[in-house]
């Protein structure tokens, strides 16, 4: 059953065998494998529980309800936006259905025992299966992604179709915001209700403030409900025999840390990867609409290479991004009637977006419970970044756009091909140009702060299932290897909760 933390009337505690704290891609497929092995789960989720009907495609109503912060969390510094998702399903629920496995580079170079690409390729088969990837049909691919592609062809560069898990998708354009068709076969539709089919216990609104450990083990969590005007509300304290941490890689760390984990490795909440990205407009004399349709279908590999060699500034995986109405608004630069000029194009815009492989580490801190993210680029990622800005204008232009905009603080307004030279003059401060990320990375990883099992090292009883077990960015979306994830630390937690 999936209860909700405004309906508590009294202080609760639950024994089981299982405590899953967060119901994203990794916690809701640990909770599911569990529960169907036969184990008593609980699963604590902060954030709501919503329903296709509860989507009402409006920013202003979807942002609060579905993203961590209300949509406002970023680095201390403000200079990177972090979206991330916060309700029953995580981020699945107002992602856009990209589905790509991780690079085999990737995997291979993390030389962590069992999570090479051949390990985790029967993981990856499970979850496309169970979630229905494939790729997207060619009759799809809206007008934003078809500049895009055009662009990539026209310069003879490398790109490629990508990979959704979507069925009866009507091509709304409001994935971002849920979906209200129910199309997404995501962790909120599939995953979810399999795991209470099984007998597993799903809370919302209960957001878990402590791990309880004692005697080098971890015995149960203590969560706080949250009342229907948004106080505390009862506790909640789940007594299990294993726990699971599934809420991010900054929901994760912060847990761990308010907690006093053992640290033997002194690297909790180190090394955060953000994977961000910087958007690039082009104005185009035909007509984009690029809010309709599937968001991104399409995907530029031109410019990223894996190798870790200290020369490679080729690390910018490039897709196509747009926005609602007033997610455009907040990006485009200017003010007053210049503003207003920009939003008067709004319908011959197309953005595509440069996001970063990268190598920067962030940290993320705990103050009072309230995440605190730092995240500063360093010189190489400076220069990558820069890079595939270029490489994106560079599409824009090839796909026959009359102008570019660059969002920089001074906004760049590139006129013709020769410009775009213009962009590496400009020099990387934070806030400038507004960077965005979604795709957090790192703080509990592998081989450092947990065992090739996702056991924490130093405490028994405690696992980590979700994106902070990464050790490093893995360039491109990280949801199909989260659940590739959950569904290999979960069988290693059922082969030692069932003996």
């Amino acid at each position: 059953m999936i209860e909700r933390g405004r309906d508590l009337a009294r202080d609760l505690t639950i024994d089981a065998d299982l405590c899953v704290v967060g119901t994203g891609a990794g916690g809701a497929m640990v909770a599911r494998e569990a529960a169907r092995a036969g184990l008593r789960v609980v699963a604590l989720e902060e954030g709501e529980h919503c329903r296709p009907s509860d989507f009402t495609q409006r920013e202003d109503e979807m942002l609060p309800l579905l993203f961590a912060d209300g949509g406002g969390r970023a680095t201390d510094d403000g200079a990177v936006m972090v979206l991330q998702g916060r309700g029953v399903g995580g981020s699945t629920v107002h992602n856009t259905n990209l589905c790509k496995r991780a690079p085999e580079s990737v995997l291979d170079g993390w030389n962590v025992p069992g999570w090479g690409a051949k390990a985790l390729a029967p993981h990856y088969g499970v979850v496309e299966g169970d979630l229905s990837v494939a790729p997207i049909d060619e009759s799809r691919i809206n007008r934003n992604n078809a500049i895009l592609r055009r662009g990539v062809e026209k310069l003879g560069w490398k790109g490629a179709l990508l990979a959704h898990n979507r069925i009866g998708c009507v091509g709304s354009g409001f994935c971002e915001l849920g979906c209200a068709f129910d199309a997404k076969q995501n962790a909120l539709k599939v995953l979810i209700p399999a795991a209470v089919a099984a007998g597993a216990r799903v809370i919302a609104e209960c957001r878990a403030e402590r791990v309880l450990h004692q005697g080098g083990r971890a015995y149960a969590v203590e969560a706080r409900a949250r009342t229907a005007d948004g106080r505390r509300g009862p506790t909640v304290t789940v007594r299990a025999r294993g726990i699971c941490l599934s809420g991010s890689a900054v929901g994760s760390a912060v847990l761990a840390l308010d907690s006093g984990l053992p640290d033997p490795s002194a690297r909790v909440g180190r090394g955060l990867r953000l994977h961000p990205g910087a958007a690039i407009a082009g104005v185009f004399d035909e007509v984009v609409e690029g809010w309709n349709g599937i968001p991104q279908s399409w995907e530029c590999t031109e410019k990223l290479r894996y190798d870790e060699s200290p020369d490679n500034d080729d690390r910018a995986w490039i897709i196509a991004a747009f926005a609602h109405p007033v997610g455009i608004a907040s990006s485009l630069p200017g003010f007053g009637a210049a503003h207003m000029k920009l939003m008067r194009l709004y319908p011959r815009i197309a953005v595509i977006a440069a996001m970063l492989h990268d190598r920067t580490e962030g940290s993320v801190t705990s103050s009072g419970g309230r995440p605190v993210v730092k995240y500063a680029l360093d010189a190489s990622d400076q220069r990558a970044l820069w890079k595939g800005m270029a490489a994106c204008a560079e599409i824009l232009f090839a796909a026959g756009a009359r102008q570019v905009i660059v969002p920089f603080a001074d906004p760049l307004m590139l006129s013709s091909p020769g410009e775009i030279g213009r962009i590496a003059e400009r020099h990387y401060r934070p806030l400038d140009p507004l960077l965005t990320a979604v795709h957090p990375m790192g703080t509990l990883a592998l081989g450092r702060v947990v065992d090739e099992r996702g056991k924490w090292r130093g405490l028994e009883g405690l696992w980590v299932a979700d994106g902070s077990l990464f050790p490093t960015s893995i360039g491109g979306p990280p949801q199909l290897t989260i659940y590739a994830a959950g569904h290999k630390v979960g069988h290693y937690i059922i082969g030692e909760l069932k003996t």
